[in-house]
């Protein structure tokens, strides 16, 4: 007699594999889709930032090791490699050396200048400030989105020597006030003067951020304990405003090591390069067609700047 065999059952645990592996392969082709995707999204920026930026860095490295002149725009290849000729060149020209004089001074008054003022306008407009607060942060920050064209205009008729509000105020006390834009001594405090006025809004708006974030809690302990003003603003709103302070010195500082807009509008570097900057040296060093001059001088402006933030964070950052 014949005996049929019926087929097997699968086990419950190797159908469970099955789904596993099938649940896998579905979660790795929909990644894999996923990643598609997303390389189609980043494709035309990666694109662009490869074409505009990446190469364009690249090709300034390799300028700054050359003779590339604006003699050399026809054969970008016949260019003579000059090693480290470009930033010895730098450390001796006088012009350079004055330029960095220059842009440190307008560093080291100018950072801190700004900071203090805009901290100040800060905590006036946190707690001292009631009425017409928005009205007064508006015009706090105005500058700041004023074109430098304007404000070149504007502080030129402030500064003049003649009909200037600036040395008219300073008659009323008895002071001769200088030729400010055309003296050796007065042209660079103009220009961190107008600096400090047209930026200062920026850090104020960032303190002022910081500070609404401060515990009121803090402060109320401190005042029951016999703390002052002051002595809960230095030891309590300051350590709390370290990250931002960090922020916005880092930031400021930045801006200032490039400053170029202010003398290019105001002085053109004078008077007797009184006033030129590193970033304007470097401007001009370009027009000239010093191209592998001027890429050497961007480079020293980069560590610098990398080595003051580098010191700010070292200073500035929170300890544990």
């Amino acid at each position: 007699m014949a005996t049929t065999t019926r087929p097997s059952r699968p086990s419950s645990s190797s159908a469970g594999s099955d789904r596993q592996d099938t649940a896998s392969r579905r979660r790795s082709t929909s990644r894999r889709r996923e990643e598609r995707a997303a390389w189609i999204l980043v494709l035309p920026f990666a694109l662009l930032f490869l074409t505009f930026t990446a190469w364009p860095v690249i090709q300034s490295v390799f300028m700054s090791f050359t003779d590339t002149g604006a003699r050399d725009l026809r054969s970008p290849f016949a260019v003579n490699f000059v090693g480290f000729d470009n930033f010895v060149k730098a450390f001796g020209d006088p012009v350079f050396r004055q330029a960095a004089f220059n842009t440190a001074y307008f560093v080291l008054i100018g950072v801190p200048l700004t900071l203090t003022i805009a901290l100040a306008a800060a905590v006036a407009l946190d707690k001292g400030i009631s009425r017409l607060r928005s009205v007064f942060r508006l015009g706090f920050y105005t500058p700041v989105i004023t074109s430098i064209v304007a404000v070149a205009v504007v502080w030129r008729f402030l500064l003049h020597p003649d009909v200037g509000l600036v040395n008219t105020a300073l008659s009323w006390v008895g002071i001769d006030g200088p030729n400010w834009l055309a003296s050796t001594s007065w042209a660079m405090p103009a220009l961190i003067m107008m600096a400090t006025w047209r930026n200062f809004g920026t850090a104020m708006i960032i303190f002022l951020a910081g500070l609404q974030a401060v515990p009121w809690a803090l402060h109320e302990a401190a005042s029951l304990d016999g703390a002052n003003a002051w002595q809960r603003f230095r030891f309590i709103t300051v350590p709390t405003l370290r990250p931002t302070i960090l922020f916005v010195s880092v930031t400021t500082a930045i801006g200032y090591l490039q400053f170029f807009e202010e003398p290019f509008v105001m002085t053109q570097g004078g008077p007797l390069n009184s006033t030129i900057s590193a970033s304007m040296y470097t401007f001009q060093q370009f027009s000239f067609g010093n191209y592998g001059y001027a890429a050497a001088l961007s480079y020293l402006i980069f560590v610098v700047i990398a080595v003051v933030t580098a010191i700010q964070f070292r200073f500035l950052s929170e300890r544990d």
